[in-house]
C-alpha cells in the first residue's frame, strides 16, 4: 500500500504558498501598524470614501460578524473612524483615519513587493496561466462546489 503523503498535491502546495505569502506580507505590514487582514478594508476605503459594514463585508468577501469584529479592532486601533449613516440611522459608515490614509501607499507597496517575490520564479506566461487557473478554481469553489 502506498504511503499517504499530500505534500506534493497542488491543493497542499497552494495552501502552503498562501501561508508563506501571508506571513511575509504580515511582517512588512506590521512595521506600518497594519495587518494583512486589513488589506480589503484599506483597498475599499483608500480614496477617502466612507462605506457601511455591509458594503465592506461584501467587497472583502467575508461574513458580516467577521467584518464587525475587524472594524471594531480597527476603530480601537484608530485605523478607521465611524460616523452615523445619514441615509440610515441604524447603521454607520466607516472611513480611514488621516494617519491610516497616509500609510495606504506604503501598505500597497509592501503587498506588491510580496507578490513580486512570490511570483519571481515564474515567467510572465506562467504567471498569467496561474492566475487563469486560480480564477477558475475560485469561481468553482464560490459556486458552491
Amino acid at each position: 500500500m502506498k504511503k499517504w503523503d499530500p505534500t506534493g498535491h497542488p491543493a497542499y502546495l497552494l495552501g502552503r504558498a498562501a501561508r508563506l505569502f501571508e506571513r511575509r506580507t504580515h511582517e512588512r505590514l506590521k512595521e506600518l501598524g497594519l495587518s494583512s487582514a486589513h488589506i480589503p478594508v484599506l483597498r475599499a476605503l483608500k480614496d477617502g470614501e466612507a462605506l457601511s459594514q455591509t458594503a465592506l463585508a461584501a467587497l472583502a468577501h467575508i461574513e458580516q460578524p467577521t467584518m464587525a469584529q475587524m472594524l471594531a479592532r480597527m476603530e480601537r486601533d484608530r485605523l478607521v473612524q465611524r460616523v452615523p449613516n445619514p441615509a440610515d440611522g441604524r447603521s454607520s459608515l466607516y472611513s480611514l483615519t488621516r494617519a491610516t490614509l497616509a500609510k495606504v501607499q506604503n501598505a500597497q507597496r509592501a503587498v506588491e513587493r510580496g507578490a513580486a517575490e512570490l511570483l519571481a520564479p515564474l515567467t510572465a506566461a506562467e504567471t498569467a496561466a496561474l492566475a487563469a487557473i486560480l480564477t477558475k478554481v475560485v469561481a468553482h469553489l464560490e459556486g458552491g462546489a
